[in-house]
């Protein structure tokens, strides 16, 4: 119809068709990218654990060259991949290969990002005059986090692949049973002999980021390429201190 009208026309439709058609292929390209570096990093962990049962250091060591490939688009990992590459003709059993110290970076990043998160988390739930902006905003913090997390481990999902992963972390969430965020959090915090020392609204906001902690922590259990072995598995106790300094030079109310 619009080549009836004038040649121009036509063209022009037919350019711009061409280029919607490009671009919708590049976006689902994209997301079928990020669904699949996704599934690698499962695959790779269960790889690890069997490594870890059947001792087989020639096992071990093809988990640990794809963990290297993996690695290679994060920049800190390059001094743990140069110590790798380094021990190629030594001889060491598959415990010792699972253990060397590639992800310590990536870790250390996580554990910082899972710290601010929860903190931005407390701050503004704490002064937030509306529950509705509470939930929006741990929402809000919850997403971004696990983005983060998952790109700090060299995954980078798209819409759909975050879509995937934030039913994947509420769902680890309930497996291990740390979804329930009322008496759990609450037994935590005072545990810590921290009850007198917070007011009403702060408590509240050091609950909310301790939720986001444990939100951060379960993402980091599913995008880990390799399960926790040599370092320590980041627990919610670890940010409690954190959460909660300064809390005593804060008014009540």
């Amino acid at each position: 119809d619009l080549f009836s009208r004038a040649d121009w026309l036509g063209y022009t439709a037919i350019g711009v068709t061409a280029l919607a058609l490009l671009s919708l292929a590049g976006i689902v390209g994209r997301e079928l990218i990020g669904l699949r570096r996704l599934a690698s990093v499962q695959t790779l962990k269960r790889e690890a654990e069997i490594a870890a049962l059947d001792k087989r250091p020639a096992h071990a060591r093809a988990v640990v060259a794809k963990l290297v490939q993996l690695a290679s688009t994060m920049p800190e990992t390059a001094a743990g991949r140069a110590a790798i590459a380094a021990t190629t003709d030594d001889i060491i059993d598959a415990d010792g290969l699972l253990r060397l110290e590639l992800l310590a970076p990536a870790d250390r990043r996580a554990r910082q990002l899972v710290l601010a998160a929860s903190k931005r988390v407390s701050i503004v739930t704490a002064v937030s005059p509306r529950a509705l902006v509470d939930l929006g905003y741990v929402i809000y913090e919850a997403a971004r986090l696990i983005r983060a997390v998952a790109e700090n481990y060299g995954t980078h999902p798209g819409r759909i692949g975050m879509l995937r992963l934030f039913r994947d972390v509420i769902a680890h969430l309930a497996v291990t049973g740390s979804i329930a965020i009322g008496d759990g959090l609450a037994q935590q915090v005072l545990g810590h002999g921290l009850a007198s020392k917070l007011s009403a609204r702060f408590g509240e906001g050091v609950i909310n980021g301790l939720m986001t902690a444990r939100i951060g922590i379960a993402a980091i259990d599913l995008l880990r390429p390799l399960p926790f072995k040599a370092a320590k598995r980041p627990g919610v106790g670890d940010f409690i201190g954190d959460l909660t300094s300064g809390s005593g030079d804060r008014p009540a109310g």
